[in-house]
C-alpha cells in the first residue's frame, strides 16, 4: 500500500534541484518539492506536506498533518510498512 504521510520540512538540501529534508514520525530524508515551487503559495522550511514515494504532492496546514497522522496510526500495519519503507529510502 503507497500512502501520503504527512512531513513538515526541516531544511533545504538543494533548492535549485527542488530538494528538501522533511521529517516524518522522526524520520529524515530528502524529498523533491518540485511540484510544489510553482505554487502560489510556494513551500519553504517549517511548511507541512503530504509526501508519497519521495515527492511532496500537497502543501498541508499543521492540523491536517495531525490529523492525518493520527489516521494514518489507526491502521496499524501498513503505516507502519510505509514508515519502514521510507526509513530504508533515499533520495540524493
Amino acid at each position: 500500500m503507497c500512502l501520503g504521510i504527512p512531513g513538515q520540512l526541516v531544511a533545504w538540501v538543494d533548492r535549485e534541484l527542488n530538494i528538501a529534508k522533511a521529517e516524518v514520525s522522526g524520520v529524515r530524508r530528502n524529498v523533491n518539492v518540485g511540484l510544489l515551487v510553482g505554487d502560489p503559495d510556494n513551500v519553504d522550511v517549517g511548511d507541512w506536506v503530504l509526501i508519497h514515494v519521495g515527492f511532496a504532492m500537497s502543501k498541508i496546514d499543521e492540523q491536517e498533518a495531525a490529523e492525518t497522522r493520527r489516521f494514518l496510526e489507526l491502521l496499524g500495519d501498513p503505516y507502519q510498512e510505509e514508515l519502514a519503507e521510507l526509513r530504508g529510502s533515499a533520495i540524493e
